[in-house]
């Protein structure tokens, strides 16, 4: 006589189901609550979140470009072009390392004022780079993508993140974070950029949360808000929802006096 005996699958182990579309809320549902987890774990409170372009580079491998350009017949121009935009990714090392610095000074039970990116190269790097020489936690909310490899190396390895879907890792960036710095970048940076002021502007974000735009040539060349006020498509003291700055001195006395004024008092997570 046969054996007729038979275990089915649980569902929760059946890899075709969860990959496909019918488990979808699961899958979104998974990516906010496994990160909720791991921030209560580790008591992260609340995060300075830093944004800008994956393609700036640090000086050190701008000037070894350039260098190889120069001998090998390269793009000079381009390698002279990544030279000059350097320095975003040097300041926001700086600033970063300097906003960790700050936030470790503030409480030993509690992480404060984490610095956090999205993980990729360029200036998430940076900024991840800066907290971690400062010997600071850290976050980076990455995303996959076809063309780029995994997160940066400085991420602090328990708040490494890997998302599958853009607006999960958007919320995440936003629900945590009580300042934002913006950093020239591209279509990915004027994204969150615009969701951030757009979530401001129309209330959606009832706490306190300056917003830095940082680089005066580069702001003012590709985002003209003023122009948006002439035209009658925002009111003119929208202007004021973000801040500009040009050094990492200004930046950062500028955070530090907002976050000790409006948010130092009031932990925890939240739009």
């Amino acid at each position: 006589m046969s054996d007729l005996t038979h275990m089915a699958e649980k569902a929760y182990l059946n890899d075709e189901f969860l990959n496909g579309s019918d488990a979808r809320p699961l899958r979104l549902l998974a990516e906010y609550l496994e990160p909720l987890e791991r921030f209560e774990e580790h008591n992260i409170k609340d995060t300075i979140l830093i944004f800008g372009s994956a393609r700036l580079i640090s000086r050190e491998e701008a000037e070894q470009g350039l260098e190889e350009a120069q001998k090998n017949g390269g793009d000079v121009a381009a390698a002279e072009r990544a030279l000059r935009t350097s320095r975003y990714y040097e300041e926001t090392r700086e600033l970063s390392y300097r906003l960790t610095e700050w936030s470790k000074s503030l409480s030993e039970s509690e992480c404060r004022f984490v610095v956090c990116s999205g993980g990729g190269p360029g200036i998430m790097e940076a900024a991840n780079r800066g907290a971690s020489e400062a010997k600071g936690e850290n976050i980076g909310l990455g995303i996959s993508l076809p063309f780029e490899q995994s997160n940066n190396p400085y991420i602090t390895r328990k708040l490494d993140f890997q998302f599958h879907y853009f607006f999960m890792r958007k919320f995440w960036f936003l629900y945590m974070a009580k300042a934002v710095v913006v950093m020239p970048g591209g279509f990915g940076s004027f994204d969150e950029l615009f969701e951030c002021l757009t979530l401001v502007q129309t209330g959606k974000i009832k706490k306190h949360l300056p917003i830095v735009l940082y680089g005066d040539e580069f702001w003012k060349k590709v985002v003209d808000l003023d122009a948006l006020v002439e035209f009658g498509t925002i009111s003119p003291e929208d202007v004021n929802l973000c801040h500009r700055s040009d050094s990492v001195d200004e930046a950062f006395d500028y955070i530090t006096t907002q976050l000790t004024e409006h948010s130092i008092d009031c932990p925890g997570l939240g739009l």
